[in-house]
């Protein structure tokens, strides 16, 4: 006897089973997508202006010592500048922000056009988010074709009670709604 509701038995007649290595790679992302995650952008300071890039690869570690962890592509332009740099920044966007999240992907305006603040640590910030870490790197661990960056958080920044988070799944924007 399944558990699932009798709507929910069409999905499993279409249901495919499937080695990784075997089929082409967007076969393994779309089975990814299915998992839905924030949306963040994180930055950091460049050698001339602020970088950021978004990224959904982001999850907490550890609250004690505060750890939180993203994944970078290692294809990514801005790969080094982000495993070298001492501090950087999370940003947790709000379901309202889709147009911050466009504009730090590849080729992105980033940050020309929005007034940009720092933390102490020299950090461009975002202002207006959801939740902000700003964190400085514990460890880089290579791990296939991205690397998984540890970050010790140092602050805390969060957005009023009300705030609700982006939303990303199956390649699409959304919001959060509570059952």
């Amino acid at each position: 006897m399944s558990g699932l509701p009798p709507h929910d038995f069409d999905r499993l007649v279409d249901t495919i089973s499937f080695h990784p290595s075997a089929v082409e790679a967007r076969l393994l992302r779309d089975a990814l997508g299915r998992f839905a995650t924030g949306v963040t952008v994180i930055t950091t300071a460049g050698q001339e202006r602020a970088e950021g890039m978004t990224a959904n690869s982001f999850s907490s570690v550890s609250l004690e010592p505060p750890l939180v962890m993203w994944c970078p592509a290692r294809s990514s332009l801005r790969y080094e500048l982000f495993t070298h740099a001492r501090s950087w920044s999370v940003h947790i966007l709000g379901c309202e922000q889709t147009e911050i999240s466009r504009r730090f992907v590849r080729s992105g305006p980033q940050f020309d056009g929005l007034a940009v603040e720092t933390t102490p640590e020299g950090t461009p910030v975002i202002p207006g988010v959801a939740a902000r870490f700003d964190c400085v790197t514990h460890a880089v661990h290579e791990a296939g074709d991205h690397s998984i960056m540890v970050g010790r958080v140092i602050r805390v920044t969060t957005g009023g009670p009300n705030d609700h988070p982006l939303v990303f799944a199956a390649g699409k924007y959304g919001s959060f709604q509570p059952l």
